[in-house]
């Protein structure tokens, strides 16, 4: 049978824990055509029921499917492995920990250091029970008596986790040889702080992502799904959209990229701030300077856990007070703060509810405006407000991630996708306006919409198609 033209060749799922998602594409000289999307509730007992009727929502819409298909996917309905970090330090441990979990399928549930006692520590591991431990700790050459201890600890347990050993190179092997005598499950890495300048997290995030495969093929229904794709590599959700941001920033081997951006991404449970400033790629080891006060990596995200819109509404309020919504919403509506609190409360029991009027939309951009201007306070650095001998800082030296000279934000999540321009643009805007010490960007940046909710598939696209996602994603973006 012959292809036609405009026939779609390529699929990419989003199997969520809600809903299951599908973007169509024509593949031709390199060049991607956005067919169309489609979406059913996710069948867990089944992942192949809810991905055929999301497909057929797409045909619904005239889309024709090639012959020869090629499919591929992320996945969030897993909810990401639970992990636990311990090291040496902990500004250092959790700085490297989230580093580890991003793209990789991996939620970081606490961050333990040397400082805290033996006993915390166990019960910390007991309590959560966590799929993935990351042992770090110690330079190549430095400590190596941390990895050892929490390791022998580690062993006492016998929990379920699998550990990933990424400490001093130095005490790995005796960390290999407790793990193999108790009858631990774990993976060797590469130090992922082998200097107190770097951060060699790439080995680490993969042996996370591998454990993150094994985990939902584990799920129901998700085997079958897998052997019909064309690569079984599926990409955490989150990872995905950071995925396209970097690829958007940074640009191909062939192509120039559009340059610094910063990426919201505002969902039911959380809001999650990506940044990708790709200029910074060109610092020197010592212009970098010391890892435990600087976020001077091309790629970084932070997680806001209990700033959502819908299972965690109730966290905004809580996080800036009824009066701040009220302040931030797009007209006088006459809206009380225990108005603010039930509405929240309302939207955190009924995470389907759908704003009935104008008043509720408008309240729930002011709670959308207020989640993302806190957590992009807390992605951003700032202006230092004392002098710190120690670790060599003046007063009015900009510490933490800078991001003064971006000049885009992309825009991602079910209230950009339902919201026009103008209401997008108001709802982030807003949080630009008043930057006190926070290193935000200086001018009006250009706010960019997701109207579409592909950019997940880009992110997917990006590793098997690069040029011709780059392509999609400049056109598609206007960057």
């Amino acid at each position: 049978m012959e292809v036609v033209e405009m026939q779609a060749n390529i699929l990419v799922y989003d199997v969520g824990s809600t809903y299951t998602k599908a973007a169509a594409f024509a593949l031709k000289d390199r060049r991607f055509t956005f067919l169309g999307r489609g979406q059913s509730p996710t069948t867990l007992h089944d992942v192949m029921e809810g991905a055929r009727r999301a497909e057929a929502a797409i045909q619904a819409q005239g889309v024709q499917f090639a012959a020869e298909m090629k499919r591929y996917s992320s996945c969030s309905a897993a909810g990401g492995l639970r992990m636990v970090a311990l090291g040496y330090m902990p500004r250092v441990t959790a700085k490297a920990a989230k580093e580890v979990a991003m793209t990789a399928g991996a939620r970081v549930m606490q961050v333990v250091s040397a400082e805290e006692p033996l006993s915390f520590r166990r019960e910390v591991l007991m309590e959560i029970n966590p799929d993935i431990i990351l042992l770090s700790g110690g330079t190549d050459g430095g400590d190596e008596g941390c990895a050892l201890e929490n390791a022998e600890m580690i062993c006492e347990l016998h929990g379920k986790a699998t550990v990933i050993v990424a400490c001093n190179k130095y005490a790995q092997r005796a960390v290999a040889e407790l793990f193999d005598k108790a009858g631990v499950g774990y993976v060797r890495v590469p130090n992922i702080m082998p200097t107190i300048h770097e951060l060699n997290i790439k080995p680490a995030r993969e042996a996370i992502h591998e454990q993150f495969i094994r985990q939902i093929t584990r799920a129901r229904g998700l085997v079958e799904f897998r052997a019909g794709l064309s690569d079984q590599a599926v990409v955490p959700t989150p990872g995905a959209v950071l995925l396209a941001s970097e690829l958007l920033a940074k640009g191909t081997y062939e192509q120039e990229g559009a340059g610094s951006l910063i990426l919201v991404d505002i969902g039911g449970a959380t809001t999650d701030i990506h940044s990708a400033l790709p200029e910074l790629e060109k610092l020197s080891i010592e212009e970098r300077g010391l890892i435990i006060n600087n976020e001077k990596q091309f790629s970084y995200r932070t997680v806001e856990g209990n700033l959502g819109l819908r299972v965690s509404a109730t966290g905004i309020p809580e996080a800036v007070g009824p009066n701040a919504v009220i302040r931030a919403m797009d007209g006088d509506y006459g809206v009380t703060p225990d108005e603010v609190l039930r509405f929240a409360q309302h939207l955190e029991d009924h995470p389907d509810y759908i704003p009935a009027d104008e008043r509720e939309k408008s309240l729930e951009r002011a709670m959308a405006t207020c989640a993302i201007n806190t957590a992009l306070r807390r992605h951003a650095g700032h202006y230092a407000d004392a002098a710190d001998p120690v670790m060599g800082i003046m007063a009015g030296t900009a510490i933490g991630r800078d991001l003064r000279r971006v000049e885009r934000v992309l825009c991602v999540g079910g209230i950009f996708v339902h919201s026009d321009k103008q209401a997008a643009e108001e709802m982030v805007l807003r949080c630009f306006e008043d930057p006190g010490i926070s290193l935000l960007p200086q001018e009006k940046p250009q706010i960019v919409q997701d109207r579409d909710y592909i950019l997940y598939a880009m992110g997917v696209l990006g590793k098997y198609y690069p040029d011709a996602a780059f392509s999609f994603l400049r056109e598609y973006t206007g960057c």
